[in-house]
């Protein structure tokens, strides 16, 4: 009786630590998952990125300046075939001024939408528009203009790699006709080398024109890297993430530094398969 008491504990505790070791496997598999998915931007998933951006140096000498990027990712399901992943950026600027006081508020909110095959191969991307309106409530940052144009991103995903750049063009389409017209390229190229346990080694620089500066003004051209790791807060999965950025070629009036902190709460989404969500569909019309 005794040992087979004692065989019964063993077999246990070995069972124990078998699921232990497969539940361990799977939180891992779950974080190197994520970990990818939070770093393509048109990924079936929703988030909601926020983005702190510390400008510092160069014509701010000490002083500092924050950009705080709020960008919400809603991917909507056009068909079997399509997916639309809708990209909201509403920027929040807090601007120091040269009489010592600072100027706070939102700056014009853009709109980005992405068309995407919800099937993908081994090169991801998407197409559409983006929108830019005159919403700001800092006379520091205002256009009072509407713009337009063309945004697109591609990427590939290779064994820990992530690699692939996302670009947009804006132009004035209407609004107010003093000052400069809105006439600006954005450029973010980004890598992401992914290790064990969610962690990840990554750059995404900015790089920005703006056609409309004065000559010898119009390029701003980060360089850097920075860290991020896929988490649980509970039980909602975050990434986090920290980057340093030195502008090596910037206008006149632009920052030398930039210190990239982001927060992005991650809501992945459990989709049915094609065929049974179009017998559900055919159920419901019955």
């Amino acid at each position: 009786m005794e040992r087979s008491a004692r065989s019964a504990a063993t077999a246990a505790v070995t069972m124990c630590l078998l699921l232990t070791a497969r539940d361990a496997a799977y939180a891992q598999h779950d974080e190197d998952a994520l970990a990818k998915a939070s770093q393509n931007p048109v990924a079936d998933m929703v988030s909601f990125p926020l983005q702190f951006n510390f400008n510092s140096g160069g014509a701010l000498q000490s002083k500092s300046q924050l950009l705080l990027n709020v960008q919400p990712v809603m991917p909507l399901p056009l068909d079997d075939n399509w997916l639309l992943v809708a990209r909201t950026v509403v920027p929040y600027v807090n601007i120091p001024l040269p009489d010592g006081t600072r100027e706070t508020g939102i700056a014009d909110i853009e709109e980005q939408l992405f068309f995407t095959p919800r099937k993908s191969g081994k090169v991801v991307w998407g197409v559409g528009p983006i929108l830019s309106f005159p919403t700001a409530t800092s006379d520091v940052v205002r256009t009072g203009q509407w713009a337009m144009g063309p945004t697109a991103v591609v990427l590939t995903t290779k064994d820990r790699w992530v690699v692939g750049m996302l670009a947009n063009q804006l132009w004035r389409i209407g609004g107010d006709s003093f000052g400069a017209p809105v006439n600006k390229l954005l450029m973010q190229p980004f890598i992401n080398f992914n290790i064990p346990k969610g962690w990840s080694i990554s750059t995404a620089p900015i790089i920005t024109a703006n056609w409309s500066a004065r000559n010898g003004d119009e390029w701003t051209v980060p360089l850097g890297i920075g860290v991020g790791k896929v988490t649980a807060i509970g039980r909602q999965p975050v990434s986090i993430g920290m980057q340093y950025y030195h502008n090596i070629e910037r206008p006149e009036l632009g920052a030398a530094n930039q210190l990239r902190l982001t927060f992005t709460p991650l809501f992945p989404i459990i989709r049915p398969p094609a065929a049974v969500s179009n017998r559900q569909d055919r159920r419901r019309r019955q």
